[in-house]
């Protein structure tokens, strides 16, 4: 398992963001787990996840797929944060 987290590890090092911390973990025996935390104090909702599969992992097009799903899932979590919206 710890290839398949060094994996998303190497993928974290490329990455850096003023309001958003990138950390990774083992989820289970065959997956990594994605973790998104606001720096920004007081933010209601203090992390967002997402799960990458060995197969996602062990792909080719990981380090595209990565940054797409990273992205996507930045925008889901700062949407995430309205407190109020019509």
């Amino acid at each position: 398992m710890i290839a398949l987290l060094q994996v998303v590890q190497d993928e974290l090092d490329k990455y850096e963001h003023p309001f958003f911390d990138f950390t990774a973990r083992e989820k289970g025996d065959d997956a990594v787990e994605l973790l998104i935390r606001s720096k920004v104090a007081g933010v209601l909702s203090p992390e967002y996840r997402f799960t990458f599969s060995e197969r996602e992992l062990k792909s080719s097009q990981f380090p595209w797929t990565f940054q797409r799903l990273l992205y996507d899932c930045l925008t889901d979590y700062v949407v995430e944060l309205f407190t109020k919206c019509p």
